[in-house]
């Protein structure tokens, strides 16, 4: 029982915060020193890197471990800041083409503006007589294009209209004739059907005439004759 209390103690977290008593807080701190001391030892034998540290303690003692020089270890770093700065900053060369590109882009969109205000006919009152009829040139030769470009759409869609009216006309004849070769199928069946009709009254009355055409005393004279033949003869 004992060991087992123990064991869960002993698994128990400790709370990361300030130790409050001063002998704990320095037994702890010299414990964890020496342990980070080590694992900085074993990182750089391990992986053959180039450890650093630095510890003040609580009362300004400095403590420090260092796999190899600790002024060249310092010194690299220090460089490689330098160097990491250099990289987030750009040039001032760099700085000064940016800021030139920049003007330069600006002033051109001012123009473009400028020059499209122009073209609706604002901003005309500071342009001189020649620049005004460059502008009307400019506006002519633009109008040009437009109605020219009008012109081909408009006929592109008439071509188009035309094309659809004269499939719609072939769709139509193709129609109209399969209307008419099923009205002829319709007067062919109805005119067999009335041939039909005919002939089986005409075999009916046919019939008809040969029973009443046949003579009534005859039929009666051979019924009597051939009952007669039937009696035995007298002896």
């Amino acid at each position: 029982m004992c060991c087992s209390a123990l064991m869960i103690m002993a698994r128990e977290k400790i709370q990361i915060k300030k130790i409050d008593n001063a002998t704990a807080r320095q037994v702890t701190f010299s414990k964890r020193r020496r342990g980070l001391f080590k694992k900085a030892e074993e990182l750089s034998v391990l992986c053959d890197a180039d450890v650093a540290i630095v510890i003040f303690s609580s009362t300004g003692k400095l403590f420090q471990y260092s796999s190899s020089s600790m002024k060249e270890i310092l010194e690299r770093h220090s460089l490689h800041s330098k160097n990491l700065q250099k990289l987030d900053q750009p040039s001032l060369e760099l700085q000064l083409v940016e800021d030139a590109n920049y003007a330069k882009l600006s002033k051109e969109v001012a123009e473009r503006t400028l020059q499209l205000r122009r073209l609706r006919g604002e901003e005309l009152h500071l342009l001189s007589i020649e620049e005004l009829h460059q502008l009307e040139k400019s506006l002519e030769a633009g109008l040009g294009r437009v109605v020219a470009k009008k012109g081909e759409v408009i006929m592109n869609e008439i071509n188009r209209l035309q094309e659809k009216g004269t499939e719609l006309m072939e769709e139509n004849d193709r129609l109209k004739k399969e209307m008419m070769e099923i009205s002829k199928v319709r007067e062919q069946v109805h005119g067999d059907t009335e041939n039909v009709i005919g002939e089986e009254g005409q075999s009916s009355e046919s019939v008809t005439n040969i029973s009443d055409s046949a003579d009534p005393g005859q039929d009666y004279e051979s019924s009597y004759t051939s009952l007669k033949l039937g009696l035995p003869y007298p002896g």
